[in-house]
C-alpha cells in the first residue's frame, strides 16, 4: 500500500485492469496519535473528534484493520473503493 492522493490512485485503476491488482484508498479521519498531540495540541485533537459523528478520535487500530483488510484476501472482489476511517466525518 502507497500513500496517493485518490483522485490519482482512481485515475491508476484502468490502467490495471486485467492485471489483478485492485486499487483501493484508505481514507483515516482525525486519529489519536503521539505526533498529532505533539502538532496539533491534546486539547485541539479531542475537539476535532467532538466534531465527528461518533464524536471520538479514531485509534490507530481501527485504521489498521482496515488496511489489513484492503490488503487481505477477504477484499480481493473489491477494487476502486474508498474506505473511510473517521467517524463519519466525511458524510457530514
Amino acid at each position: 500500500m502507497f500513500p496517493i492522493a485518490p483522485s490519482a490512485t482512481f485515475g491508476r485503476l484502468h490502467g490495471q485492469a486485467g492485471t489483478g491488482i485492485r486499487v483501493n484508498v484508505l481514507s483515516p479521519g482525525p486519529t489519536r496519535t503521539d505526533l498529532a498531540a505533539e502538532v496539533v495540541g491534546a486539547s485541539d485533537m479531542e475537539a476535532l473528534g467532538a466534531m465527528t459523528p461518533l464524536g471520538r478520535l479514531g485509534d490507530p487500530a481501527e485504521t489498521a484493520s482496515a488496511a489489513a483488510f484492503l490488503a487481505s484476501c477477504d477484499s480481493s472482489f473489491m477494487t476502486g473503493a474508498e474506505v473511510f476511517v473517521d467517524g463519519g466525518l466525511a458524510q457530514v
